[in-house]
């Protein structure tokens, strides 16, 4: 018995579609009801986000560390750590495009046209990621730092700093969100981006009567007795330069009213600088007024003496009119006669 050459079967590939049909074909054997096409890919759809919820968590508890090790500041950790997340978060998107029998050339084609159309949306917002980035680069304050926005005079601490704004926590208890755009065109003073200690000065114009020395030594000894004002030690680098770390009073100007004296000091809490300085003051004016020492004052003398010159005064007709002033014995501006004589007299003479 003979046979014919033998060819091996081959079985067509499934496309996508009748794919998914056959496993809803299968889904609803096991039902006594029909399952739509679209229930299913909804069910798919949703076990896809749940899989990148859950692999984004594990993904940064994982890497959290190293990669906090690896930069060493809280804001590119944290910048890092969000890339990863929306990173997971595409891969489920296209995958849940795909499941919908979206390509990846589709899905590329539908984006360039939709940015497209709304590039000018857009715009702002890609500036605004643009400016975080040099922010990130920049490293004018990083997290944790008490700032000031100079134009507003609002002072704060940085909690957050993403690729779009600058969240800043104010000493109001006041919650501030800037776009990176601006922050970037503000001028912006950080008071603990490398040491926190912050200097203050104090101006106080005592007269040239009092006692400098002893002026000199109070005022010292009045902002060594605040908490947060620190009292000595080693001198404080600020760059290439070192102040004394302890209050100084310093000669400043001889002024037209008095000496002006200049005190110097440190502050240890820069959130604190407002009740330093007040603090400082107070025991200042304390001090000085137990003390021979009296602070100045704008104030003027006038001298006259033969050398001053001459100055005439003259009465005007309108006191005639005033009680007890007889207007026919007051002098006018034009007559040179004394108010004591009577006009008719001289003229008789």
């Amino acid at each position: 018995m003979r046979f014919g050459p033998v060819w091996p079967l081959q079985t067509p590939t499934p496309t996508p579609t009748e794919t998914a049909t056959e496993v809803a074909t299968d889904i609803g054997g096991l039902l006594p009801f029909e399952i739509p096409m679209w229930v299913v890919n909804l069910g798919e759809s949703l076990i896809v986000i749940a899989l990148a919820i859950i692999v984004s968590r594990v993904l940064v508890r994982l890497l959290g560390r190293r990669v906090a090790q690896q930069f060493r500041r809280p804001s590119l950790t944290r910048t890092a750590l969000r890339g990863i997340r929306v990173g997971v978060y595409i891969f489920a998107l296209l995958t849940i495009l795909n499941i919908y029998g979206l390509q990846l050339g589709d899905i590329a084609l539908s984006v360039t046209v939709f940015t497209a159309v709304v590039g000018v949306v857009l715009a702002p917002i890609l500036g605004s990621l643009i400016s975080g980035i040099f922010l990130l680069a920049d490293q004018p304050y990083e997290i944790g730092d008490m700032i000031e926005l100079v134009d507003s005079g609002q002072q704060g601490f940085v909690e957050d700093i993403t690729l779009r704004h600058t969240k800043i926590f104010t000493l109001d208890n006041t919650f501030l969100v800037i776009p990176n755009g601006e922050m970037r065109q503000r001028d912006v003073v950080n008071y603990s981006a490398e040491d926190a200690r912050t200097r203050l000065s104090l101006d106080v114009l005592v007269t040239y009567e009092s006692d400098i020395a002893v002026a000199r030594t109070l005022i010292e000894a009045a902002a060594r007795e605040v908490d947060n004002v620190i009292s000595g030690g080693p001198n404080i680098r600020v760059g290439a330069a070192r102040y004394p770390a302890s209050p100084t009073v310093y000669i400043n100007d001889f002024a037209d009213h008095g000496v002006l004296l200049t005190l110097r000091y440190w502050v240890t809490e820069p959130y604190k600088l407002l009740a330093a300085r007040s603090k400082v003051q107070t025991n200042v004016w304390r001090r000085l007024e137990d003390a021979n020492v009296e602070i100045a004052y704008p104030h003027s003398h006038l001298y006259f003496d033969e050398t001053s010159g001459e100055m005439n005064v003259s009465l005007n007709n309108g006191l005639g009119g005033l009680d007890g002033i007889d207007r026919t014995h007051t002098a006018t501006g034009d007559s040179p006669v004394p108010p004591h004589q009577d006009p008719d007299e001289l003229a008789d003479e």
